[in-house]
């Protein structure tokens, strides 16, 4: 015998509600697998730790993490694909240092850096390394600047391109020991580092998983590392500041967004569960085999970290007269 609440929930369910115990799509988040996207091509460091986060995400959230790779334009093309995507929490963006400098890099940008995003949690901080050729007469950061000083306008750095980190590096090294050095882009990391090897280029900031390995093989020589503080990585080499040039300091850094207007519960979950991953053993030491430091904190401040990273930068980009487009 049908009864009147048989009758009630039939109309309820007619009219397109549902009852309270149904699944909720934001109480209930998630439900459904979640992509992560990294602005770089795989097999990079980015990509590397950006594969281990999923890994752990998917673990804590119970859903499947996909990584999707979207590289180009200094990490442009992932933003606009992110800024432009449902804000539900069913794709987040592992943004880098691009997300503050891009802004002042490209003059016809297409998101705004702050405004378009949810920050969520920052994930790691890395070094570059300051590296010369074992055939340089240059063994310290001291002789390095005062070979600059004497010699305007004769020492070369090589970058991975203008705007990256690291010829944001030898930029900020150049302004703080006032020296003027000529600059030489390539493709990449990986096409520069046979001219500085070889000693046709002077010097270079390359990220630490890409310059220690040659350092580790005896082709290139490590002056400092730019961050404030040592490299657990790195130990053994000191900072820049340390030897040389107090003040200075320059971080390569990734964190976890989402697009403007992520729930706020969604948001708080997915920092909770990002602390406990930063806080596990097997993750921080996949963090330090390349040559990163976890970097824990609140969505708040996150958030404050890149507007005051966009300052940061924005001088400096300006003062030095650098422009993509």
């Amino acid at each position: 015998m049908k009864t009147f609440f048989h009758y009630l929930g039939i109309a309820i369910f007619g009219f397109g509600l549902t009852p309270s115990f149904a699944a909720d799509p934001v109480s209930n988040y998630p439900i459904k697998p979640i992509r992560l996207i990294v602005g770089f091509s795989p097999g990079g460091a980015a990509d590397t730790v950006g594969r281990a986060l999923a890994e752990g995400l998917s673990t804590r959230l119970g859903q499947p993490v996909v990584v999707e790779n979207k590289p180009g334009a200094n990490g442009n093309i992932a933003a606009e694909f992110v800024a432009r995507a449902p804000a539900d929490g069913y794709v987040l963006y592992f943004p880098s240092i691009g997300q503050a400098v891009n802004v002042s890099l490209y003059k016809n940008l297409s998101y705004d850096p702050v405004k378009d995003f949810t920050a969520i949690g920052s994930v790691f901080s890395a070094p570059n390394i300051l590296v010369v050729p074992m055939s340089s007469p240059y063994k310290t950061v001291g002789e390095l600047i005062a070979a600059g000083r004497a010699n305007p306008g004769k020492l070369t750095f090589a970058s991975s391109g203008s705007g990256t980190s690291v010829h944001l590096s030898a930029v900020l090294f150049e302004k703080m020991a006032k020296i003027d050095m000529v600059h030489i882009p390539y493709k990449g990391t990986g096409s520069a580092m046979p001219d500085v090897i070889s000693g046709q280029v002077d010097m270079s900031f390359p990220n630490l998983p890409s310059g220690w390995p040659q350092v580790k093989a005896g082709n290139l020589r490590a002056l400092g590392v730019t961050t404030a503080k040592r490299s657990a990585a790195a130990p053994t080499v000191p900072t820049i500041a340390e030897s040389g040039l107090p003040g200075y300091d320059m971080a390569t850094w990734y964190g976890l967004v989402a697009p403007a207007n992520l729930p706020e519960n969604i948001r708080t979950r997915l920092n909770k569960e990002l602390q406990i991953i930063l806080a596990d053993p097997k993750f921080k030491d996949k963090l330090i085999a390349q040559g990163a430091d976890p970097m824990p904190g609140t969505a708040d401040q996150f958030a404050q970290f890149i507007k005051s990273e966009i300052d940061r930068w924005r001088k400096l980009i300006a003062q030095s007269n650098i422009t993509i487009d």
